[in-house]
């Protein structure tokens, strides 16, 4: 079994809109202009450096933007998309906007993905993510689920479900609140959910920012992979820290292997969580905890160290893959500096330019899905979404020809914009070897 992180390719339409409450970057930048063919580029860099050392990765695709359907269900009528898009853009193009975000490119959110050894069925499990928290990623769940059971459509493999009901109590955000715990690839692991609120009432919530993610949603989710109660660990995110811009785990914490890298205010007590940790996992668990006064939580969001990925090395050790703000911030970087000095489990660093995600919130683990898969697991897929030098050649060569180096605000009223979208998505299903998957391609059908 190998671990296979999929990236979600930034859209054609990527842009900074300030759409997330809570996620202190995308509201810093808002109403900036993005530069779409960077965004895909850095990440497209980044999967190319990560293959290049041996990690397996794959590609999901960006989603079809502007969402015409959506604007039509909220009353803009037309006899043409365009002339949908345009009366939004006059009307409202704070909704055209949300209509718009290209934020599947964080493919942290797209699902909860459970191992194979993990179920009871042996077979490896999907829950894409509803994302009610925000209209404009509530959207993304019906073309996510058409994309993984695209790609994950063998069903002697692979179990994609629905995503959870679309109300408050199950909200649901995907892997960015749920790690794997495993001390080998071959034996069953620990899956840890983490929540900001009960969705039903009780305990304790943030003031000032929404915690997106339930309780509830998780046990549903375990419920439905059919995951072992014993090897299942729920807690709670601390509602201070959501307040203070913590507004999924994975910007405060991250877990490989039976390894944890979290800062001090990561967990509702969390000297008691450790312990389930490690009564779960066993005596190989560890924990590299930072202090607050190591790092504050405001430079922690602000560099997002915690929004790293790590990949397990031959030596047992990890690679922590941080953002380029990491080594810009003195104590951050004097941080890892000390890490890696110290013979912790980290035991070297990477960093990467991703500026055009990072302006909106999204660092190297958010550009990323966790999908723990057999050989046999590679095999059953027949899309082209596994990395290697011509899949990289072919997507390098599709965003140039395709994507703009400037969107600002006022140019998604450009109905000129959807006919690219679409033209780029057309051809990139071809590319990727899959079935329609967007709404443009299963009109009539």
């Amino acid at each position: 079994m190998s671990l296979v992180n999929f990236d979600g390719l930034p859209g054609p339409t990527h842009n900074y809109s300030g759409l997330a409450q809570g996620n202190l970057a995308a509201e810093r930048n808002a109403l900036q202009v993005a530069n779409p063919r960077e965004a895909a580029l850095q990440g497209l860099a980044k999967m190319r450096a990560l293959a290049a050392r041996g990690f397996a990765q794959g590609v999901l695709p960006p989603h079809e933007r502007p969402s015409v359907d959506a604007l039509r269900a909220i009353g803009f009528a037309g006899s043409s998309d365009h002339d949908v898009i345009i009366a939004a853009g006059r009307d409202a193009p704070d909704l055209l906007a949300a209509c718009s975000s290209a934020a599947s490119m964080w493919a942290a959110n797209a699902a909860t993905v459970s191992a194979a050894a993990d179920c009871v069925d042996g077979r490896l499990h999907f829950t894409p993510a509803n994302l009610v928290t925000h209209f404009h990623r509530a959207l993304e769940a019906p073309t996510t689920t058409r994309v993984l059971r695209a790609i994950f459509a063998d069903k002697a493999h692979f179990r994609v479900h629905a995503p959870l009901p679309a109300a408050p109590q199950f909200g649901d955000e995907g892997a960015a609140n749920h790690t794997r715990f495993a001390a080998s690839t071959t034996q069953a692991g620990v899956e840890l959910f983490v929540y900001g609120r009960r969705g039903f009432g009780g305990g304790t919530s943030p003031a000032r920012y929404p915690a997106r993610q339930t309780r509830e949603a998780g046990e549903a989710v375990a419920r439905r992979h059919g995951l072992d109660p014993v090897r299942t660990v729920f807690v709670q995110q601390r509602p201070e820290s959501i307040d203070g811009g913590v507004f999924h785990n994975d910007v405060i914490a991250v877990g490989e292997g039976t390894f944890l890298f979290c800062h001090e205010r990561a967990f509702v007590d969390q000297p008691a969580v450790l312990d389930a940790l490690r009564t779960a996992i066993g005596s190989d668990f560890t924990a590299v905890v930072i202090r607050d006064d190591e790092l504050s939580l405001t430079d922690a969001v602000g560099t997002y160290l915690f929004n790293s990925q790590l990949l397990p090395l031959d030596d047992g050790r990890f690679l922590l893959v941080a953002p380029a703000e990491c080594r810009a911030n003195p104590k951050t970087s004097q941080l890892l500096d000390r890490l890696v000095a110290d013979e912790t489990p980290i035991a070297d660093v990477l960093t990467f330019d991703l500026r055009q995600s990072m302006r909106n919130g999204g660092g190297p683990a958010c550009l990323r899905l966790r999908v723990p898969m057999t050989q046999d697991d590679r095999r059953a897929v027949t899309a082209n979404v596994f990395f290697d030098a011509a899949l990289d050649a072919a997507l390098d060569g599709w965003i140039r020809k395709h994507y703009r180096d400037r969107l600002a605000p006022a140019d998604l009223r450009d109905p000129a914009l959807l006919d690219e979208s679409r033209r780029a998505l057309d051809e990139l299903t071809t590319l990727l070897r899959l079935p329609p998957v967007y709404p443009f391609q299963l009109q009539g059908q």
